[in-house]
């Protein structure tokens, strides 16, 4: 598959904001630092599409861009950068303002195909089991991304996977995507999936 064009439409900071029309849209949500920037630099072939920073709560608002690809089900959708949930390096007020505008994306978008939750190869926080727990009871299934397993040795990362299905009840048979933004691994498994995503909207 193919990336023709990636553009950055607008930074929403109230659901007024956010996308209208008829593209699909697949939302990438994680814990602040988790490195979902740089996955979605990585996923799109992009050296700084996302902003990349080393300090928690770079992404201050509901960030959106418009992908074109060579695919029949993804040839063209919106991809949604989600503010970082737990601990950021910004304001009281401005953290308090976060919660009410991710659930009034994550709550509101019927044209939203899959949500992508990033989770940190080397902890799995609490806070990661309750966003699990709560995108559940709102109706998403949300896909697992395990990020930074560059940084795991080769024998530790098939224990990791395990784990991570164990401590946010994902069923066995349910993809963990291993994913490292250094080296590409797991940019293919990723697409497959959302291709997947779309190809079932579309069918419905």
């Amino acid at each position: 598959m193919k990336i023709f064009a990636v553009e950055f439409i607008k930074s929403c900071l109230a659901p007024e904001q956010f996308p209208s029309g008829a593209l699909q849209e697949v939302a990438f949500v994680g814990r602040s630092n988790v490195g979902k920037s740089s996955l979605i630099n990585s996923l799109l072939n992009r050296r700084d599409l996302a902003k990349v920073s080393r300090t928690p709560g770079k992404t201050q608002a509901v960030n959106v861009f418009q992908i074109s690809t060579s695919d029949l089900h993804l040839s063209q959708f919106y991809l949604v950068d989600l503010p970082g949930y737990g601990f950021a390096n910004v304001p009281k007020t401005v953290r308090n303002q976060w919660g009410p505008l991710l659930e009034s994306y994550l709550l509101g978008r019927t044209a939203l195909i899959r949500v992508v939750l990033l989770v940190d190869s080397r902890v799995v926080t609490d806070q990661d089991r309750q966003t699990m727990a709560w995108l559940r009871s709102i109706g998403h299934d949300p896909l697992i991304v395990v990020t930074k397993v560059d940084k795991l040795k080769t024998n530790e990362r098939v224990r990791t996977v395990r784990q991570i299905h164990q401590s946010l009840g994902v069923a066995d048979e349910d993809a963990v995507i291993p994913y490292s933004s250094m080296t590409g691994e797991g940019r293919d498994r990723l697409w497959g999936s959302l291709r997947e995503a779309a190809g079932r909207r579309r069918d419905v």
